[in-house]
């Protein structure tokens, strides 16, 4: 007998996260955002990689998803910064350098000392640092130049996989070849290069040659002229919604079909921001090994310090964003310090008062990037014979590592930015002393959210964008809401601490 609760036909997208670490592959009910099945793979290590893993990696995934063969639209989020530098003949020039690659620090300082950091904030809403895709164009440049000469297309991680999806590929490789000028991106990834503007939704040419030494220009499909040496190609930057086709279909992507939609992709945070369901007013506190803040704003934002950067998301706004290195890890210190679990620490930490008495820890175990101060040491003050206990001690490791992330969150709404409320995510964001010590110090209400693959989950919205004409409003489960019960006094000890 047919069951009638079952619908009669499922529209099915997919998203797709490829990061640092893994490949994880979404396929989604277009209509509802429920999962219908999943597969991951796992990607090399370092910090840097040959992109043929990532490739790797999302066939098998793909294949562990049940294949693509019933799925009406695709996308690809993940890692943002990464160069991958191909030549005339689609093949990549050298390994690529990955956003957590630290060679090019020293460029980084040469660029912004030619440009000036408030030049670069005005035209592109960013101060180069290490990860940022131009910084490794001029490491290149200057200390590999005979491969920089080889040079004729640049794209990230995601503008790579979504090209070689398509059919295009290295000569010999990808059934269509390689055609430099189908190579397409999105805003959100590209506002992470440091010569591309999330305000004016173009590429600064001048910035890309000021880091490489060579013009460059933007793709333009049906060229196909790859093998032009004369001005470098950048992908042609896609809006929100906006989808080309999968031209062919390489064999060893099994239950796959060409004319299968693609969208532009995006980078993880702003893909996060997507499969979150965040709009304007909402800011996402992210709590992994390092830790990110940042906001949906309908207005660009400008920071000559650096200490924002001024990205664009997916959705046609923008997506300011602090990174601060230290985040789960202070917790992990923290329980190892006790002896406890982290189901121990938060039970410790709920049983001391806000403000642990005066304990005030600064958790820079690994320097810190947010405020800017690379070879700083954790510190603990305050400490008496009173307020030296065991609760206070997991109080002031909850709260040392949550007023960093204040930080961060007081640097865009700084910046006129609002953030009404909080959507907790990552591996801490469970932790029932997380969230009700998140409550206090950040002062907004707190809401986080089941734990999911919201970056995959992000890039299927754009899927189901880019096949419905509509920006999709699938509900996600919450794991906890918790009331605003601000305490500054928490923050205004840790401001004071030495």
């Amino acid at each position: 007998m047919l069951d009638s609760r079952r619908p009669l036909a499922v529209t099915l997208v997919a998203g797709v996260d490829t990061s640092t670490q893994s490949c994880k592959v979404l396929v989604v009910d277009a209509a509802t955002g429920a999962t219908v099945r999943e597969g991951r793979a796992p990607h090399p290590d370092g910090t840097e990689v040959d992109p043929a893993g990532w490739w790797a990696a999302l066939i098998a995934a793909v294949d562990a998803a049940g294949g693509l063969d019933d799925v009406e639209a695709i996308s690809i989020g993940g890692q943002q910064h990464g160069l991958v530098a191909l030549d005339g003949d689609g093949r990549v020039v050298r390994d690529a350098l990955l956003w957590n690659d630290t060679r090019s620090a020293g460029a980084a300082a040469d660029l912004v000392a030619e440009v000036g950091a408030d030049e670069y904030a005005r035209r592109t809403g960013v101060v180069p640092v290490a990860s940022f895709t131009a910084t490794k164009l001029r490491w290149m440049r200057d200390h590999e130049p005979e491969l920089a000469a080889r040079i004729a297309a640049v794209a990230l991680p995601h503008d790579w996989l979504t090209w070689r999806l398509r059919g295009y590929g290295p000569a010999g490789e990808g059934p269509l070849g390689p055609v430099l000028d189908e190579l397409v991106t999105d805003r959100s990834d590209a506002s992470g290069t440091a010569y591309f503007s999330a305000t004016t939704g173009e590429y600064d040419l001048a910035l890309f040659e000021l880091a490489l030494g060579r013009p460059a220009r933007v793709a333009e499909p049906g060229l196909h002229h790859s093998g032009d040496a004369s001005a470098i190609v950048l992908p042609r930057v896609l809006a929100p919604g906006e989808s080309v086709t999968t031209d062919a279909v390489t064999p060893e992507l099994r239950r796959s079909q060409p004319g299968l939609l693609v969208a532009g992709g995006a980078g993880d945070n702003a893909a996060a921001a997507l499969g979150l369901g965040a709009i304007a007013g909402d800011a996402v506190v992210s709590i992994g090994t390092s830790g990110t803040v940042f906001a949906v704003s309908e207005h660009p934002v400008t920071d000559e310090s650096g200490t924002v950067a001024g990205f664009a998301d997916a959705a046609g706004f923008h997506l300011p964003l602090v990174a601060t290195l230290n985040a789960a890890r202070v917790l992990d210190a923290g329980a190892r310090l006790l002896g406890v679990d982290h189901d121990e620490l938060a039970a410790l930490a709920l049983a001391a008062e806000p403000g642990a008495a005066g304990l005030v820890l600064r958790p820079y175990f690994e320097g810190e990037r947010t405020p800017n101060l690379p070879d700083a040491t954790a510190t603990l003050s305050g400490m008496t014979l009173a307020s030296t206990t065991r609760e206070n001690l997991a109080r002031a490791v909850i709260e040392g590592m949550l007023c960093g992330l204040a930080d961060g969150l007081d640097a865009i709404t700084a910046l006129g930015v609002p953030a009404e409320r909080v959507l907790l995510i990552g591996g801490a964001a469970r932790n029932p002393a997380v969230s009700a010590i998140a409550a206090q110090v950040l002062g907004v209400p707190i809401v986080v959210p089941e734990p999911a693959e919201y970056v995959a989950r992000g890039a299927a919205v754009q899927a189901a964008w880019a096949l419905t004409g509509t920006r999709p409003d699938w509900r996600i489960a919450t794991h906890a809401d918790v009331a605003a019960d601000p305490r500054p006094h928490v923050r205004a000890a840790y401001a004071a601490a030495p």
